[in-house]
């Protein structure tokens, strides 16, 4: 048996590839491993803002609480019309020594007080449901569904959800609370906010 010569010095066999079949790099630096997709993509810069046009007009905006409005206005005048419907008179006539006549008073029967009661009910379930649910999970109200925008999240572009929506009418007291001069702000500011859309960082777009 022939003895083979030896190797010479440097020339040595390369190393066997590391797991996961990726070829080892060159130079013998460390090389990162390769990135997993996640199926979400990278966040984005932010864009620059868009033109005021962009955003839902004021009187746009006015329309559309208006139409909100109607069940509300129907349901309360029905608890109204029944209550000065079902009023109750008692008269009581002065027996007393000045004979002043006779007393009248005029209030509200039982029946007219439940009304009231229950329109109140219905009232607040239905601004639960069309400011909160809705609103909350598409984005527009009926009425903005009418008129054709929808509130979103600044930062996500998309509906802010039933409790976000909640409070955000709830900080619309706000707007009402400095004269209603926040229901105005959207016909100067750049991005036709109010202040409870500035609060809640929400911008009406068209949809």
């Amino acid at each position: 048996m022939t003895d083979q010569p030896p190797s010479p010095p440097g020339n040595y066999p390369p190393p066997p590839p590391p797991p996961g079949g990726y070829p080892p790099p060159p130079g013998g630096g460390y090389q990162p491993p390769p990135q997993v997709a996640t199926g979400y993509p990278p966040p984005a810069a932010a864009g620059p803002a868009l033109p005021t046009e962009a955003y839902t007009p004021w009187l746009t905006r006015v329309l559309a609480w208006l139409i909100d409005s109607v069940p509300i206005f129907i349901v309360e005048g029905i608890g109204w019309a029944i209550l000065m419907g079902t009023q109750e008179t008692a008269c009581i006539s002065d027996t007393s020594e000045y004979n002043l006549g006779q007393y009248c008073a005029t209030g509200a029967s039982t029946i007219g007080q439940l009304s009231i009661a229950l329109a109140g009910i219905l009232a607040l379930a239905y601004v639960v449901w069309n400011y909160g649910y809705r609103q909350g999970t598409t984005g527009s109200s009926i009425g903005k569904s009418i008129m054709k925008f929808k509130v979103v999240s600044e930062k996500t572009g998309q509906p802010i959800g039933f409790g976000m929506s909640i409070v955000r009418q709830l900080a619309h007291i706000i707007d009402g609370a400095i004269c209603y001069i926040g229901y105005l702000f959207p016909l100067w500011d750049a991005k036709r906010q109010t202040i409870a859309d500035k609060i809640m960082t929400t911008i009406c777009l068209p949809i």
